[in-house]
């Protein structure tokens, strides 16, 4: 099987070759430029041969033309640290307004996908673009405990501007689409018990998330990410995607169970950073054979509850590719 026709049969329960398999990562310094994060992206899949690319740009790509700021300072994950915050109070929020994919930062990013695209589009290499859902982008234009206050202090200013987002990112995903990606990785942030309520979430959470994902179906790889533990996981079973990818590793369900719950196919069964990272290729391949025993090996993409740290070892990244080999 090729990538494509191996995802599509994980996908609908068909029997598959071999399980596919798909780690990701943040490219620190690399994600400023579109031809450096391009480039790394695409080496890193031409040294691993992932079942798909997913392109992972500093999740301040989508705020900077608000006026985000945010540097580099070491993070083992990838991630970037923010600097003052786009909205310090409430009136603030009716700074963010709608804009257009095709200019600023939102524009270099429909760049990178351009190029990464021209450089696999021969492999038949599916490619989905992060998308941060709207709630998410309001957390790194204000940070999370303002957020919270804002939210319960004045909600009808803050749903403005989340509309607002809401616009701005429908835009951006039909461009994308229009480039001829194969679907988005849809980021969902404060899906959490300890954050939000779950009415809470379903106000300012969902009736946000499932417009985006209307625009995105013209993909056919959709990939819902929870963050988080624990996450609402039951809220998310209908929404309208391909696979769903969570720390299940960490938190509930387990694999098997979410297979249970959720249609489509589940993405996991390695630890990112106990095992990923901190173990051996033998525990990485122990962990790939428990994922397979959990799920029958239907449905299922071998994966990290979230992105591969950049200090993960070469041989564990080996060692969780060749284990789906059969």
């Amino acid at each position: 099987m090729n990538k494509v026709e191996r995802l599509k049969a994980t996908i609908v329960g068909e029997e598959v070759d071999r399980p596919p398999i798909a780690l990701w990562r943040h490219w620190p310094v690399d994600d400023q430029d579109p031809s450096t994060l391009a480039r790394a992206t695409v080496e890193f899949q031409r040294r691993y041969d992932f079942d798909f690319i997913k392109v992972t740009p500093a999740s301040s790509f989508c705020i900077r033309d608000w006026g985000a700021t945010d540097c580099w300072e070491g993070h083992f994950h990838g991630t970037r640290t923010y600097g003052d915050r786009v909205v310090g109070d409430i009136s603030d929020w009716s700074r963010i307004v709608p804009r257009s994919p095709y200019e600023g930062h939102l524009a270099k990013q429909l760049e990178v996908l351009e190029l990464i695209r021209d450089q696999v589009d021969d492999q038949r290499v599916p490619v989905i673009q992060t998308i941060f859902s709207p709630l998410s982008q309001a957390k790194n234009l204000v940070g999370q405990e303002a957020l919270l206050q804002h939210l319960r202090q004045a909600p009808e200013e803050v749903e403005k501007a989340l509309q607002n987002i809401l616009i701005a990112t429908q835009d951006f995903v039909n461009a994308a689409i229009k480039l001829g990606i194969d679907g988005i990785f849809y980021a969902v942030q404060f899906a959490q018990p300890q954050l939000l309520t779950s009415g809470e979430y379903d106000r300012f959470g969902r009736s946000y998330d499932l417009p985006i994902l209307a625009n995105a179906r013209g993909g056919w790889l959709n990939v819902l990410h929870l963050h988080g533990a624990p996450v609402y996981f039951d809220k998310f079973v209908d929404y309208p995607v391909q696979v769903i990818n969570w720390h299940d590793r960490e938190t509930y369900p387990s694999l098997a169970q979410g297979l249970e719950m959720f249609p489509g196919a589940v993405c996991g069964g390695i630890s990112q950073t106990e095992v990923l990272t901190l173990g051996n290729p033998q525990q990485v391949s122990a962990q790939v054979s428990d994922a397979l025993d959990q799920t029958g090996g239907r449905r299922l993409i071998i994966g990290t509850g979230c992105v591969t740290p950049t200090t993960a070892p070469v041989g564990n990244l080996y060692a969780a590719r060749s284990a789906v080999e059969m």
